[in-house]
């Protein structure tokens, strides 16, 4: 009995040192379902991030009602929730970017801008007060034109701070580069973008309608932005998304698109030009014109040559067919509208033929600066094919003559460089600004966009095309509005 005693203490001891005490077992299995439960929390934050997270690439986002499209972006990518949030990709910078030294000194000669610049004053006119007063454009006026927007946007901070409040998707990439475009302003010219705060639809059709808002009594139209207008709507146009460039078709910014296809007119010669009228393009966009267009490819009987764009075959053979430079090897060229208003027109006056003209309805804000016969010639809808084999037939006729009207077009379009469409956008937003008789700020819902959020969401393609559009600060004033057209 005497020897058992030691012998059962030190089983008990081996046993104690095996097995952890009752209270160690209890705290390790509380921090263990602890840490479930905050990885759970975390995961459940996470996902309620993702789900809640709307972008300028339409994640989250319904298309507008107005204009469906296909669309299935769903939820974000990951770095949407998380380090392309504006709290991590916005952080203010060390010092802002200043006009460079050169603009003091041009600052007494700035230059005359196009005459199609005195058309902002007419396209803002339906919100100037009559008295001579301030701006016509109240908080309420402008809210009620979301119905027909797809975003808002809020600049603020003397032009250093932009928000977004996103309400629809937009097609393809148009929304992210859009906000780029104001991003590039607010660099080109630092502390001189007003404050502003407007609606904006990245769709093509105009939708504020002049007859419903003209006469004594008729309600003040909604101020909205979009690409285009017509004659017969108020919306406000502004200068297109692909000017910066539209990756989807591999198409480049246009400083670089318009170099390349100008270097590609080059290579034929206008006499050793094709004399027939050459379009090239997407028929099936609901577009009558477009597909009666085609009954007009008849090199004989028409003298035109009609040629259907596959997008997704050019897509798979990595658009080998579709280079804009190399284009330019017919005398004429037609310009037809699609849907609505269509970004081919710049591409097609660039290549110094003679542009086409079937009866444009849509206006952009370059394109009040085409005068018929002069930079283009112009064709008639009705009696399509008739009208552009008259066109085509003056020309051979007139070979001097068609050559220079080719020209002028082309010259239209060098003179509408990135200097310009900047200058236009900050003449248009400074008029505008004028008439807001409230101080812009963001909505609550609205997210703050920056040159680092933009990038950060953007995907490899989309990036190197943001990229190789960011702006520099500008060395000379901006240009100086003509008098206006009344």
């Amino acid at each position: 009995m005497g020897g058992f005693t030691p012998e059962g203490g030190g089983v008990r001891a081996a046993r104690a040192g095996r097995y952890p005490p009752l209270a160690s077992l209890v705290v390790s299995t509380i921090a263990a379902f602890s840490a479930v439960i905050v990885i759970a929390v975390l995961h459940s934050a996470y996902d309620d991030a993702l789900s809640r997270t709307r972008t300028l690439l339409g994640h989250n986002l319904e298309p507008t009602p107005w204009h469906p499209f296909p669309h299935d972006k769903g939820r974000p990518p990951p770095r949407a929730a998380l380090r392309c949030a504006s709290y991590l990709s916005c952080l203010p910078p060390l010092s802002q970017p200043k006009p460079a030294a050169a603009a003091a000194a041009n600052a007494s000669r700035p230059r005359q801008c196009p005459s199609y610049f005195a058309a902002i004053r007419r396209d803002l006119a339906p919100w100037r007060r009559r008295d001579g007063g301030g701006g016509g454009i109240t908080r309420a006026l402008l809210e009620s034109a979301r119905f027909r927007a797809s975003m808002r946007v809020t600049i603020t901070g003397g032009g250093t701070r932009l928000h977004v409040d996103l309400y629809y998707a937009c097609v393809q990439s148009r929304a992210l580069f859009t906000v780029w475009s104001l991003l590039q302003l607010m660099r080109r010219y630092p502390g001189r973008v007003p404050d502003v705060d407007l609606m904006f639809d990245c769709m093509d059709r105009p939708a504020i309608n002049r007859t419903e808002h003209s006469g004594d009594g008729a309600p003040p139209p909604p101020p909205l932005f979009r690409y285009c207008t017509t004659r017969d709507h108020l919306d406000i146009p502004f200068p297109d998304w692909s000017f910066w460039g539209w990756p989807e078709t591999h198409i480049e910014p246009w400083s670089r698109e318009f170099r390349s296809i100008k270097q590609g007119s080059r290579r034929v010669k206008w006499p050793d030009r094709v004399p027939t009228a050459y379009w090239k393009g997407n028929p099936d966009v609901a577009s009558p014109l477009r597909l009666a267009l085609l009954a007009c490819n008849d090199t004989n009987l028409w003298r035109a040559e009609i040629m259907r764009q596959n997008w997704e075959e050019e897509a798979k053979s990595g658009y080998q067919n579709s280079k804009l430079s190399s284009q330019c090897t017919h005398r004429y060229k037609i310009y037809a509208e699609g849907f609505a208003w269509s970004v081919s027109l710049k591409y097609i006056l660039s290549c110094g033929s003679m542009a086409l003209l079937i009866d444009p309805l849509y206006q952009d804000f370059f394109s009040r600066g085409l005068e018929p016969r002069v930079n283009h010639w112009p064709v008639t809808a009705a009696g399509m094919c008739e009208s552009i084999r008259d066109a085509v037939e003056w020309g051979n006729a007139h070979p001097e003559e068609a050559e220079r009207v080719g020209k002028r077009g082309q010259r239209l379009m060098q003179e509408l460089g990135m200097d310009t469409v900047y200058d236009y956008m900050l003449h248009l937003l400074t008029e505008y600004a004028g008439l807001l008789d409230f101080r812009p700020a963001p909505p609550r819902a609205a997210q703050e966009a920056c040159a680092g959020s933009v990038l950060c969401l953007a995907d490899d393609r989309q990036r190197r095309f943001l990229e190789a559009s960011a702006a520099s600060p500008a060395t000379a004033e901006p240009c100086s509005m003509p008098p206006s057209d009344g």
